[in-house]
């Protein structure tokens, strides 16, 4: 959901790439709210920090404690901005459908807020 909101925020060629610290599964939710506002993953499947094609970043924003606590690991020696924006995993919303979704919606708002904030 990150990946394909910040490709809406930042000039067109910047490298934008989403990763998560463990392997996981495409979530059927995140597919639904980005279709609420146009987007589509496509083919795309998540992938893992250790999935990634380059290892060079300006900037890193990190979502969870444990990926920031990974990704100030990896840039230990590195002149990379790592960024932390606490945000909620909607995986753990419980109850109906409509309240699940309004979970994973609030994120996406979160991190529309979020982008516009940092990059306009």
């Amino acid at each position: 959901m990150a990946e394909l909101l910040a490709r809406r925020h930042l000039p067109e060629g910047t490298y934008i790439a989403s990763a998560g610290v463990r392997q996981g599964e495409r979530d059927p939710f995140v597919d639904a709210v980005l279709a609420e506002v146009g987007l589509d993953l496509d083919r795309r499947q998540p992938q893992t920090l250790d999935d990634l094609e380059d290892d060079y970043f300006d900037l890193i924003i990190t979502l969870a404690p444990e990926a920031h606590h990974r990704a100030l690991e990896m840039t230990r020696s590195s002149a990379v901005d790592v960024v932390y924006w606490p945000t909620p995993d909607p995986a753990g919303a419980i109850g109906t459908r409509d309240r699940i979704l309004d979970a994973y919606r609030g994120v996406r708002e979160h991190l529309e807020m979020m982008l516009k904030k940092r990059f306009g």
